[in-house]
């Protein structure tokens, strides 16, 4: 127990919370018919337009541009293939329909720029139909790393008339989303009317209340005007001050030869000049590479750093002296301190004035984020003049210090009245120690149990306050001696060993928290068993994957696009025997060797396929047989679905034999050689599955032999009988590519 604290006394409050209603309103539509080419960015597949409506074509087709059938990436001709037509996008691009090699396994944009909110729930209505009836996967996603996509299956109707298809997502991590659909193979046609995204919205919420966060906004005072005109951008005691921070390519050179940002331009406005407005006097971007699009660069700056899950309101105006797109992205206090690729999406820059006015939810990624970032440079490399004005950057008005809501999981998923939320208030541990304290539930009262928690640093919005969590880093304990340290970590909810009233301390000094049942039932723990071992041999014969986009960056002069592979291209799965609870100690371990030294990454899913979070860090895999072992503690998600480990076998680009064997899943204990629950089978295949390349998610095969070979690139692998592998000599039944044959 830590002998120094800060804070006094003891709050004691009753949990009272009422479920509290709601409705559904819009916040984005799309209609298809209002354009006349597919207005997204393409990802191997073209929608068509022909018909008024945005019309996939099925799996029997797939579109490439003349360049890249010409060249020698993955997308060139193959055996047999024909093009049959062309299209246009709505950005005037021309690709080549073909086939003859089908199916394909196609995805596309039907919606982008979604605003969300962290831990938003939303509903998606589609106007569709189908040639036939089939069920395609749709994705909402927030970006493109591990964990920052989630999906549902979607049932097309058949006929001749457009009808509604409602789903929904919940548990979004990003303030802008889009949708992908994945037909897959599916060969049937889908005609899309039109897409709206309706989000879920609270009532009872307290009244919101926004405050402007920057000064000098409208450019009508000068930096020296404000005593501002020396700051540097590294000057962490006052850069904050400034607003607009401009930087343009060997302008204010610095000491390594490189440029460094500054106060950005004030001047009059051309044409009208009572008006003044902030303005970057882009030069050529001539660095090499993909640098090159921050050559130039102009910030809109906070005057904060913000935790995830706030909610920013920003506005302003922009021009350029030519027509052109800019990306945008998160940076820390110092200008050109890069924090992540994304912000507030693209702006399309035009020659006359634009208001861009959104509110942004801050996501996990962007946290501790002060900035808006213009790429200026992303996507035309000239000479550009940009302009803004009006800049204005709000916030909501939260309660800041600490608070914690429960639930009774039994009878709950929602936390549903977090402006209500418990302040933590001065007390004593339980040795009189000075801490923070709060008490959730009731003596006498079981209606107000709970056995869930949430603590967070911020009250008054329920995604700031999901955002802004702390997590225990291990298990919760009865026992309010057994001290463990906390973390930021956003959406956290804490499961308790037993139903009842609950105090927890807290050490803000030491970040540390502690809890104590003082009424109700604890969770009875089964007694420990022996952990068992499954002794299948599983082998997955992974393709070799097309260059990722690292691997083959689009280079627009020379007509090559980005490449489009993938570490997950090639999957195996590990399926546990139930969902696993947030928190959870489980341990993995098994035996490993390849044909070749690989290194794969882990995730976490739900059911195989369906993305959760991270996994146990990565393998490296070797020819020589190894043994793996490592914790895995069930991360926070808002579905709390997690079941599945995940190895991403096309970490490498070649063609790879993995094999595992001898697998152990079980909860953690501290008897060697015991485990209070087995969480994957003694015998049988049941528990593993795999993918390769674009194929689906198959269960391993009876043999214990999941062997998959449909590609010249990767090399057949034979086995007898057993299971065990065999040179092209051996004589006698084998199974090869799946199938069995007899060797002579």
């Amino acid at each position: 127990m830590k002998k120094v604290f800060t804070l006094l006394a003891l709050l004691t409050c009753f949990l009272g919370a009422n479920a509290q209603g709601g409705k559904w309103e819009q916040v984005y539509t799309i209609d298809y018919s209002t354009h006349t080419g597919f207005p997204f960015y393409v990802m191997g597949y073209v929608p068509e337009f022909d018909n008024g409506y945005m019309t996939d074509f099925g799996a029997t087709y797939r579109y490439a541009t003349q360049e890249e059938l010409d060249g020698d990436s993955d997308a060139k001709w193959k055996d047999g293939e024909t093009s049959v037509g062309t299209v246009k996008t709505g950005g005037g691009t021309e690709y080549q329909k073909v086939t003859g090699a089908n199916p394909y396994w196609h995805q596309y944009f039907i919606a982008d720029g979604i605003p969300t909110t962290i831990d938003g729930k939303y509903k998606v209505v589609a106007k569709v139909k189908a040639s036939a009836a089939c069920s395609i996967n749709v994705n909402m996603g927030w970006g493109w790393g591990s964990g920052q996509q989630a999906g549902t299956s979607v049932a097309i109707p058949e006929g001749s008339d457009f009808q509604e298809v409602e789903w929904q997502y919940e548990g979004i991590g990003g303030s802008s989303c889009n949708l992908v659909a994945q037909p897959g193979t599916v060969t049937e046609t889908i005609e899309w009317l039109s897409v709206t995204v309706y989000e879920w919205k609270k009532e009872g919420s307290r009244p919101q209340v926004w405050l402007q966060d920057i000064e000098n906004g409208d450019a009508e005072k000068s930096w020296a005007d404000l005593g501002l005109a020396d700051v540097k951008f590294d000057d962490m005691d006052n850069n904050y001050k400034i607003c607009a921070w401009g930087k343009e390519r060997m302008v204010n050179v610095n000491a390594d030869g490189g440029w460094d940002p500054f106060p950005a331009s004030i001047e009059a406005e051309e044409g009208n000049p009572s008006n003044h407005v902030f303005v970057v006097h882009g030069k050529p971007a001539t660095t090499e590479g993909a640098a090159a699009a921050w050559d130039n660069q102009f910030w809109i700056q906070s005057k904060h750093a913000w935790k995830s899950g706030t909610k920013l309101k920003i506005k302003f105006r922009y021009k350029a002296s030519k027509d052109v797109k800019v990306a945008t992205q998160t940076h820390k206090q110092k200008p050109s301190d890069y924090l992540i690729w994304h912000f507030i999406g693209d702006i399309d820059f035009t020659t006359e004035w634009k208001t861009y006015e959104g509110t942004v939810t801050m996501a996990d990624d962007m946290a501790d984020g002060w900035s808006i970032a213009f790429q200026l440079n992303e996507n035309d490399k000239e000479a550009i003049d940009f302009y803004f004005d009006d800049l204005s950057w709000e916030y909501l008005q939260l309660d800041e210090g600490y608070f914690v809501s429960g639930i009774n999981t039994n009878t709950t998923k929602d936390y549903d009245d977090l402006d209500n939320a418990i302040e933590f208030e001065d007390g004593e541990s339980a040795d009189g120690t000075p801490c923070l304290v709060a008490v959730v539930g009731e003596k006498g009262n079981s209606a107000t149990y709970v056995d869930q928690l949430m603590v967070s640093t911020t009250r008054g919005d329920d995604a700031a306050f999901k955002g802004a969590t702390l997590k225990p880093v291990a298990k919760v304990k009865n026992d309010p001696d057994d001290w463990q340290e906390y973390a930021a970590s956003g959406n956290a909810k804490l499961d308790l060993p037993g139903l009842g009233v609950w105090k927890i301390y807290l050490d803000t000094e030491y970040k540390s928290i502690a809890f104590e049942m003082l009424e109700g039932t604890m969770y009875e723990e089964p007694d420990p068993i022996d952990i068992v071992t499954n002794t299948s041999e599983i082998v997955v014969n992974a393709l070799e994957r097309q260059p990722t986009a690292a691997e083959q960056p689009a280079d627009e002069a020379a007509g090559i696009p980005a490449g489009t592979g993938q570490p997950w291209d090639n999957q195996l799965f590990i399926k546990a025997n139930r969902i696993l609870k947030t928190g959870e100690e489980t341990v993995i371990e098994f035996d490993y060797v390849a044909n070749k030294d690989a290194r794969t990454s882990t995730q976490s899913h739900a059911l195989p396929g369906d993305y959760r979070s991270g996994g146990v860090g990565d393998v490296n895999f070797t020819t020589e047989e190894q043994h793996f072992k490592a914790d895995f503690v069930v991360p926070s998600h808002e579905k709390e679905d997690i079941q599945t480990m995940v190895f991403n076998l096309a970490e490498i680009k070649d063609a790879c034999d993995y094999t595992i064997k001898n697998v152990r899943w079980y909860l953690k204990y501290d008897e060697e050689g015991k485990t209070l629950e087995n969480l994957i089978n003694a015998t049988g295949q049941e528990n593993f599955s795999y993918k390769v390349g674009a194929g689906s998610i198959v269960p391993a095969d009876p043999t214990g032999i999941s062997s998959v070979v449909n590609d010249k690139k990767a090399a057949a692998v034979t086995y007898n009988l057993a299971g065990q592998r065999v040179s092209k000599d051996y004589k006698g039944i084998v199974i090869k590519n799946g199938a069995k044959y007899i060797a002579k």
